[in-house]
C-alpha cells in the first residue's frame, strides 16, 4: 500500500500524463524569441503549445510567428505553403485586430525580411521598420533585446538607427 502512495504522489508532482511527462509551459517572450531564432522543430512545436499560455490578445500573432518559422523548417513544399500560409493568415489577423501592436510589426518585418519571393510576402517591410524605429524606446525588454539581436544580421534594420535622437 505504501509503494503504490509513493508511486501516486510520484505521479502527480512529475505532472501525471502531461505531454511529454512535463507540465504545460509558460509562455516567456525571451523562450519565444530564442526559439525563433534556432533550427529546431521540436523546439518550434514545443512553442506553439506554450503560445497557449500567452495573453489572449497576443496568441494568434505569436502562433502565426511560429507557424511561419515551422514552414521554413519543413521539408515537402507543399507543407511548407501550407503552414506559412496557416501562419501568415494568423499574424496579419492579430495586426488588423491591433493596428499599434508594434511587436507584431517587428515579427511580420523580420518573416518578410526572410520569406522567399514565391509567397510575394514582403510588402510591408519599410512601414513595420518605421514603426519599431518610432517605438523601440517603449517596448517590453525581452523584445527589445530581440529586435537588438536580429538587427546583427538584418539588412533593413540596423542598431544605429534604433538609437537615434530623433526615434525618441
Amino acid at each position: 500500500m505504501r509503494l503504490i502512495t509513493v508511486i501516486i504522489l510520484g505521479f502527480l508532482l512529475t505532472g501525471g500524463l502531461a505531454k511529454g511527462g512535463n507540465a504545460p509551459q509558460k509562455f516567456d517572450k525571451a523562450s519565444f524569441y530564442n526559439i525563433m531564432k534556432s533550427d529546431e522543430i521540436d523546439a518550434v512545436e514545443s512553442e506553439i503549445e506554450a503560445v497557449k499560455e500567452a495573453p489572449a490578445n497576443e496568441k494568434e500573432g505569436y502562433e502565426g510567428a511560429l507557424l511561419m518559422k515551422k514552414a521554413g523548417l519543413l521539408k515537402k513544399p507543399k507543407d511548407r505553403l501550407k503552414f506559412f500560409k496557416a501562419g501568415r493568415i494568423k499574424l496579419e489577423t492579430a495586426l488588423l485586430a491591433n493596428e499599434e501592436n508594434v511587436e507584431f510589426h517587428f515579427l511580420r518585418l523580420a518573416i518578410q525580411e526572410h520569406a522567399p519571393k514565391i509567397v510575394k510576402y514582403h510588402s510591408n517591410i519599410q512601414e513595420d521598420k518605421l514603426l519599431v524605429l518610432k517605438n523601440f524606446k517603449n517596448l517590453a525588454p525581452a523584445v527589445k533585446h530581440a529586435i537588438l539581436d536580429y538587427c546583427k544580421n538584418s539588412k533593413v534594420l540596423h542598431k544605429e538607427d534604433l538609437t537615434l535622437p530623433e526615434n525618441g
